[in-house]
């Protein structure tokens, strides 16, 4: 059996995407692996969103609406899983997108790599509203037993840009919905990405495949509340790996460190009030070692811009994300 002719299947979890799923379903049905099913789950949408999931759906046979009420993305993507066809499943966003190889080139990782390994990913560019460039994603390259990998920051970087075995989703009980009936919704892909590493390894294509949308309203925008998701996955994983605890305190500082630099730079001082407050109940130490790593964070966001500025990948970073025209 080539790779051509295996099914894989495309979870997209939408509330409220009316303004950006049309170029989202676009990038997936241009996709040159063209043996997919795509599964819409509407989350609950309360604008437009289903009507432009059903305008695709007339058009493409491939392509599949799940309703629910609004569960947040850990349950629709479950849910969308739970109902797909295929061994290979996908996920992305409702507001992301993909070049035109992405499913291809990660299928045939996933399948020459062994059932040893559970998930292929690849690198990213951030986008904004216009689907233009910002800048790459970290180039990671994290491969086989990523777990230590994983504890200390989150190189995949977002949940668009990965292709998984149904066998690895279901070790990892799938994704934690948990996180948003705590109030602390955002890291659901950390923690995904931790479980599945626990027992599988990891393949990376190292491509920029993805386009992650960055906007001002996305859930990663609200700074404080990813910290307290990111403090919950460490605090999964210590229960389980006390012995890597340096590793997973070295993650949260690193994120932690990232968070109120980006507050602090955004202007948002009511953000970076609230991250120290976080940090300095959780432990007043973490709280000063973070304010100390902020000249560290403001010159390695400036060296990665001259990299970008003058790199060969990104010369021009008014370049749109280029995707293909969707099969019919």
């Amino acid at each position: 059996m080539t790779a051509a002719e295996y099914l894989v299947s495309v979870v997209v979890p939408a509330h409220n995407a009316e303004a950006t799923m049309d170029e989202t379903l676009c990038s997936i049905r241009s996709q040159s692996h063209s043996n997919l099913e795509i599964i819409i789950v509407d989350d609950g949408s309360v604008d437009g969103t289903l009507a432009v999931a059903e305008k695709h759906a007339t058009q493409d046979p491939r392509v599949r609406i799940v309703r629910q009420e609004n569960q947040g993305v850990a349950a629709a993507r479950n849910r969308g899983w739970s109902e797909a066809c295929s061994d290979f499943i996908a996920f992305v966003d409702a507001d992301d997108l993909w070049a035109p190889r992405k499913i291809e080139r990660q299928l045939d990782a996933l399948i020459s790599s062994g059932e040893q390994v559970g998930l292929v990913y690849s690198w990213y560019v951030l986008i904004d509203h216009k689907s233009a460039v910002i800048m790459n994603g970290p180039p990671a390259r994290c491969t086989g037993d990523v777990l230590s990998d994983i504890f200390v920051g989150n190189f995949i970087g977002n949940g668009s840009a990965v292709l998984v075995r149904r066998a690895a989703l279901l070790a990892a009980n799938g994704f934690e919905s948990g996180l948003r009936a705590a109030g602390a919704q955002g890291c659901e892909d950390l923690l995904f990405y931790c479980r599945v590493a626990e027992r599988y390894h990891f393949a990376v294509v190292p491509e920029y495949l993805i386009g992650y949308r960055y906007l001002p309203d996305n859930m990663s925008s609200n700074l404080p509340r990813m910290l307290r998701s990111w403090g919950l996955v460490v605090d999964e994983m210590l229960t389980r790996h006390p012995s890597r605890a340096k590793l997973l305190s070295r993650g949260l500082r690193n994120y932690a460190s990232w968070v109120l630099f980006r507050a602090l730079s955004c202007g948002n001082l009511a953000y970076a009030y609230e991250t120290l407050a976080l940090l300095a109940r959780k432990d007043g130490m973490l709280a000063l070692s973070v304010v100390c790593d902020l000249p560290r964070e403001a010159w390695a966001l400036a060296a990665r811009k001259v990299r970008e500025l003058t790199g060969r990948k990104t010369r021009d970073l008014n370049l749109p994300f280029m995707i293909g025209s969707p099969h019919q």
